[in-house]
């Protein structure tokens, strides 16, 4: 029987009590799953009823018989990173993620490795590592993408030149169909009844009607079960796009990893001189021949000269023997090539790598900041003819009028581009089609495939018959009926396809823009736009934070999809899509948003690390602004967003309430009444504070002197009130650079707190009042020394107010204590402490302002050692709130505290930020400090401040 039409809709309430019956893992039909999971990393949507995340094969099939028996179809979903929309549906969606993620065995003898499907392909890969070995296919998701995924595209990634796709790595597989029923597919099995007679009766055609080149992923690889091929239906049922059956076990195949590598980092006059030189570097036996242009580079980051660049990565035993191997291909490249560079520096190499990985992120903006979408993602041709079809396909993008930043696996001919595609309107749309179809036919012309990695999912499939003509497709669709004679499996996806231009992830989003509090200026004051950043591409489901990156600590706290920033971005594009009869209804006052939303640190880390820029900080403050807009708030936002206010009004009892905090059920009444979770402490607050204390060393008559050794230090509400400290300490430092210290202005703020608990009105009051306040210049320079308020001031301040052009003004004037010095007092030498360092870059810093003054700062001063990356889970108010402990203490305890943990005797404890000494402090016990104290700390003994009152200068 046929799947029924969804749309008119089956007893929903009854197929989930059928479901959780039939099932040990989680059901969901509520909004928030159906919304998490309407897109993958594609320019399509469907709505499923539901999802269903199984916790072992048994589930697996027991959830496609209830299915089977209500006729409803099912889709199989890993990390969600498809880009041609297969891992959509509009049945019920299997979420193989949440508990298959099994590694079941790993064999180093035998070289095998048998998984469950939601094993995220870097969990394999770190478990080879030990035994010298790897999983060849890498595609650029590989911190997220699982391995189920990976068979189900038959995905590749940039060592295909060397080990091959997936396909060529899988062993065996164990499968179940709809219905239930389990198949072992491995060479010579038999697969599903009628299989081998209806090869036997198509030889002639399987064997001549598929191209011979090494990414052809299009289609079903039915030439993979001719006898002189090995007859091996595992490999056929690889790239089958979850339209066969589900996978529930594999046994790959891993490779030895070389003990080093060198990149041979090669550059050219543009990207088809790259095109044209790669396939001459494959008998030098690289590991990777990648290719980009300039257009996809936004820092130079230490490529060589060219407007194109070849990443050609080699392996040996040794570190001389990979450079070697490098060098020798930049002898083979030398005609040809402007300039090269071998890397040999890890480091160094993973930076060049990254702009890669993240291209398919970073192209979906244009240089100009225009949109890209995909849906031509990853067309392949021989790679001798890649030169040409580049040059093809520039000219035809030209008469479409359309631009694209191509880039990809040169060594293999596939192709990768992000095109600017107008989806939004009908004539968009139009000519997405008509490109499409042109585009099809080019690369057939050229003797390539639709699709070189990804699949053909709804963006090619209906266009397959171009490639492989009508009889070879009604071929796939005969064998299809074999697997699935129901039709139960991801229907609409390679055999009788939707059409390319249905059921695009644009045409439900609001046309005008919505009134909203930020300017959002990278997205023309669209919140749709700027939520339109979000493709898919999951760089926040990574599990594991590396080098400096923050994104997403919530995410990897609880695993849950809800709690990722793709998540949230997908939760709001679906409450935008409410306005046309989406998943989720009430708009603002939406409280799957606001859950989700609840656990957001507003860390900022998606800002710097998203390839798209996605800023959910920001998106959350918004919605909290709209969704408390005349309602009684949390008490937490009272009680901490009003923080500046509070203690202002607290500063002059700070003893007698210190003593009073001191008492414990005192205490415990007052977080009660706050909204703050009871296992936080509540900090000390300052006798004295910073403003009072500089006032106090002036004396009385405070002046502005007339000459450019004056720096304003911005008494932000935390240094001002709770460390004190540190602003003393960076009063020292500067004057030890020559600088007079002076204060920005009485009662200013930056607003922080009340951005952050979505109190944007009143924000911008208290912004606007403080631009009326400012008691200095505002295009003089700004040390601001709370990296979250320097943050505040450098983005939140300029997008709340963009109608003031002092806001703009400040913004540009905002410098940590490292950048003023290095830029206002390039020629001071700091004390000499020579001791290693542990701690953590603040969240914020990182993401707006940058560390790299601070990292060179600190290695004048002989501080040695890298800070620990991710969020130190305290965050502001988010952390003090009730119901955030169980997270923040998670987050801390995955960099933070381990790394804190493991310093050697005499170790500087490094923090900047407030939030993260105040977590150090109460979860660890840690005394940290703010570099300026560190700093001061080393100085030798300075003489009292002049008197300004005996200086020339101005009265303040």
């Amino acid at each position: 029987m046929a799947p029924r039409d969804t749309a008119a809709g089956p007893d929903r309430a009854t197929l989930a009590a059928e479901l959780r019956a039939a099932v040990r893992g989680e059901v969901a039909f509520d909004a928030t799953a159906r919304a998490l999971t309407t897109m993958d990393a594609s320019n399509y949507r469907r709505v499923p009823l539901g999802v269903v995340a199984p916790r072992d094969a048994a589930d697996i099939a027991a959830a496609l018989a209830v299915c089977r028996a209500h006729g409803v179809p099912v889709v199989p979903r890993g990390g969600g990173t498809s880009i041609a929309g297969q891992a959509t549906g509009t049945g019920v969606v299997l979420d193989l993620t949440r508990h298959l993620r099994s590694i079941v065995e790993l064999d180093p003898g035998s070289r095998t490795a048998v998984v469950q499907p939601g094993v995220v392909l870097d969990d394999l890969r770190a478990a080879a590592a030990p035994h010298g070995l790897t999983f060849g296919p890498d595609p650029s998701t590989h911190g997220r993408c699982t391995i189920g995924g990976m068979i189900g595209n038959n995905s590749c990634g940039s060592h295909s030149v060397a080990w091959g796709t997936t396909a060529d790595n899988v062993h065996a597989l164990t499968v179940a169909r709809y219905g239930g029923d389990t198949l072992r597919l491995a060479p010579g099995a038999d697969g599903p009844a009628g299989l081998r007679e209806l090869v036997a009766g198509h030889l002639a055609l399987l064997r001549t009607g598929f191209p011979e080149l090494p990414r052809r992923i299009s289609g079903y690889a039915l030439d993979a079960l001719l006898p002189e091929r090995g007859a091996d239906p595992a490999r056929a049922f690889c790239g089958s796009e979850g339209t066969l059956g589900v996978l529930t076990q594999a046994t790959l195949r891993l490779v030895e990893a070389p003990a080093a590598r060198a990149l041979a980092v090669l550059g050219y006059a543009d990207e088809s001189a790259a095109a044209d030189a790669a396939p001459g570097l494959l008998p030098h036996h690289p590991l990777t021949v990648e290719g980009m242009a300039a257009d996809l580079v936004r820092e130079p980051a230490g490529l060589p000269r060219g407007a194109a660049w070849l990443f050609v990565e080699t392996g040996g035993a040794t570190p001389a023997e990979a450079r070697a191997h490098a060098e020798r291909i930049v002898r083979a490249a030398s005609a040809d090539a402007v300039d090269t560079a071998v890397v040999t520096d890890p480091a160094g190499q993973r930076a060049l790598w990254r702009i890669r990985e993240d291209a398919a992120g970073t192209a979906t903006r244009m240089p100009a900041g225009g949109e890209a979408w995909p849906g031509w993602e990853d067309c392949a041709v021989p790679p001798a003819r890649l030169g040409a079809y580049l040059r093809d396909f520039r000219a035809l993008l030209a008469e479409h009028g359309l631009r694209g930043t191509p880039y990809g696996h040169f060594g293999d001919g596939c192709i990768h581009v992000r095109i600017d595609f107008d989806l939004l309107s009908g004539d968009g749309v139009a000519r997405f089609r008509r490109f499409s179809e042109e585009l099809a036919s080019l690369v057939v012309a050229h003797g390539g495939s639709l699709s070189g990695e990804h699949g053909d999912g709804q963006a090619r499939a209906e266009l397959l018959p171009r490639m492989y003509g009508d009889d070879l497709v009604a071929l796939f669709t005969r064998y299809k009926d074999l697997w699935d004679p129901d039709g139960g499996m991801n229907p609409g996806i390679l055999t009788r396809p939707a059409c390319l231009d249905e059921n695009l992830r644009f045409d439900v989003l609001p046309r005008e823009p919505v009134d909203v509090a930020f300017g959002y200026p990278l997205d023309g004051g669209d919140f749709s736009a700027a939520v339109r950043r979000c493709v898919g591409v999951a760089k926040c489901r990574t599990t594991e934070v590396s080098g400096p990156a923050v994104m997403c600590p919530s995410f990897r706290a609880t695993g849950e999809e809800a709690h990722s920033t793709r998540g949230r971005a997908r939760l709001l594009h679906e409450m935008l899509a409410g306005f046309a009869g989406g998943v989720i209804t009430d708009g603002w006052r939406s409280t799957e948003v606001r859950d989700a939303l609840d656990l957001c640190l507003s860390c900022k880390g998606c800002r710097s690390d998203c390839p798209v820029g996605v800023d959910m900080a920001t998106y959350k403050a918004e919605f909290l602004h709209h969704h408390y807009q005349g309602r009684l708030r949390p008490a937490a936002h009272y009680a901490m967003g009003w923080l500046p206010l509070w203690l202002r009004l607290a500063s002059p009892f700070a003893g007698a309430l210190n003593a009073l905090a001191r008492v414990r059920p005192l205490a415990a009444l007052a977080k009660r009444l706050a909204g703050i979770a009871p296992e936080r402490g509540i900090p000390v607050l300052a006798r004295e504070t910073f403003t009072r204390w500089l006032g106090r060393r002036w004396g009385r008559g405070t002046v502005i002197l007339s000459n450019d050794q004056v720096v304003t230090v911005w008494p932000d509400t935390f240094t001002e009130h709770l460390s004190p400290e540190v602003g003393r300490a960076a009063v020292r430092v500067l004057e030890a650079a020559g600088r007079t210290t002076l204060p920005a202005g009485r009662g200013v703020c930056c607003g922080l707190t009340y951005v952050s608990t979505g109190q944007l009105d009143k924000a911008r009051r208290v912004m606007r009042r403080t631009l009326d306040r400012m008691g200095v210049s505002l295009g003089d320079p700004l040390v601001v020394l709370e990296p979250s308020c320097a943050a505040t001031l450098r983005t939140d301040l300029p997008e709340l107010l963009p109608d003031d052009p002092r806001a703009a003004e400040l913004a540009a004037s905002v410098h940590t204590l490292a950048q003023y010095l290095e830029k206002y007092a390039p020629d001071w030498q700091p004390p000499r402490l020579d001791r290693p360092v542990a701690g953590q870059t603040h969240c914020h810093q990182h993401a707006v302002l940058g560390d790299a003054a601070e990292r060179r700062l600190r290695e004048r001063a002989g501080l040695t050692g890298e800070l620990s990356a991710g969020c130190c889970g305290l965050a502001g108010n988010f952390g003090f709130e009730r119901g955030h402990w169980e997270v923040s203490v998670a987050c801390a305890r995955e960099q933070l505290l381990p790394s804190v943990g493991a310093a050697v005797p005499g170790t500087e404890i490094l923090a900047d930020g407030f939030s993260c000494r105040t977590q150090l402090d109460q979860l660890g016990g840690v005394r940290a400090r703010h570099l300026a104290e560190v700093l001061a700390a080393g100085l030798p003994p300075s003489p009292p401040p002049p008197d300004p009152r005996t200086s020339t200068g101005q009265e303040a």
